[in-house]
C-alpha cells in the first residue's frame, strides 16, 4: 500500500510542476524556457532604406544629440519633430500583417530619442511595415522591443504578433506581453497578458523568485479567434527551476 502511495505523491507533484494540458487547448508560448532568441541582423543598407523613409530626419550618432532634457511636457515628441533622435531597427518579422495574401516585413525600430532616460524606456518605439520598399504601415508600439511569436490565430490569411515589452532594474527583469494587430496598416491589441515575467534572481535578495507565464490558445477554428488563456508559475532561484503554478489569468 505504501508503495502506491509514493507513486501517487509523485504524480501530484509532476503535475503541479507542468501545465494543465488539455485535449482542447495548445500552448501559444511558454515564457518559463530559455531565452534562445538572438539579435536581429540588419545591414546597414536596410537601416537606411527604412530608417529614411519613416522619419523624415534623423541622426545616426548619439555624440551629434543637441536637445535641452527640459523642452517641454512632452520632450520626446519634441525631439522627434526637431530631428533629434538615433533609430535603430531592434527586430524584424516577415509576413502577411496588413492584408491577406501580401509578403511583408516587419521592422520594431528602436526611435531613440536624444536625453531619453531610463524612465522614459530610453525612448519610444514603433513599428513599420513595407511591401517590398514600400512604407504600408506606421505605427506607435507602446514601447514593445521586439517580435516573439508570429501566428495566424482564426486563419484569415492576417497574421497577429505576440510582442515583448522589456525592463531591467535593480537585478529585477520584467517583461510584459500582449498580441496585436496590423491588419488594415493599424494596431488593433487582441489581448494583454501583464506581467509574463518577473524575475529578481539576479538581484541576490535572499526573497527573490523567478515568475514566468505559459500563454495557451483553444483549438483552432477557421474564421474565429480560439480563446486564449494564461497561467503563472513561480519557481525558486535555482539552475534547474521547480515551477509552481500560483495564478491563472491577466498578471498586473
Amino acid at each position: 500500500m505504501k508503495p502506491l502511495i509514493f507513486c501517487l505523491a509523485l504524480i501530484s507533484l509532476a503535475v503541479a510542476q507542468k501545465p494543465m494540458m488539455q485535449k482542447d487547448r495548445q500552448v501559444l508560448f511558454d515564457f518559463r524556457g530559455e531565452d534562445e532568441r538572438t539579435p536581429a541582423k540588419i545591414a546597414p543598407a536596410t537601416q537606411k532604406m527604412v530608417l529614411s523613409k519613416v522619419f523624415r530626419r534623423y541622426l545616426t550618432d548619439t555624440n551629434k544629440c543637441n536637445f535641452p532634457a527640459d523642452a517641454g511636457e512632452d520632450y520626446l515628441a519634441a525631439a522627434r519633430k526637431a530631428g533629434q533622435m538615433v533609430p535603430l531597427i531592434g527586430d524584424v518579422e516577415t509576413g502577411s500583417f496588413t492584408a491577406p495574401g501580401q509578403t511583408q516585413t516587419l521592422y520594431v525600430i528602436d526611435v531613440g530619442e536624444c536625453n531619453a532616460s531610463h524612465a522614459d524606456n530610453f525612448g519610444t518605439k514603433r513599428v513599420a511595415i513595407f511591401s517590398g520598399q514600400q512604407l504600408v504601415a506606421d505605427v506607435d508600439a507602446d514601447f514593445a522591443v521586439s517580435v516573439i511569436k508570429k501566428t495566424d490565430l482564426n486563419s484569415d490569411g492576417v497574421d497577429e504578433v505576440l510582442m515583448l515589452t522589456g525592463d531591467m532594474a535593480q537585478g529585477t527583469l520584467t517583461e510584459m506581453a500582449s498580441l496585436v494587430s496590423f491588419q488594415n496598416g493599424r494596431r488593433k491589441i487582441i489581448q494583454e497578458f501583464g506581467s509574463v515575467v518577473l524575475d529578481s534572481c539576479a538581484s541576490g535578495f535572499p526573497s527573490s523568485t523567478s515568475e514566468a507565464s505559459v500563454i495557451y490558445i483553444s483549438d483552432v477554428a477557421p474564421g474565429s479567434m480560439p480563446k486564449i488563456t494564461q497561467e503563472n508559475y513561480s519557481s525558486p532561484c535555482r539552475k534547474t527551476k521547480r515551477w509552481r503554478l500560483v495564478s491563472r489569468g491577466k498578471k498586473e
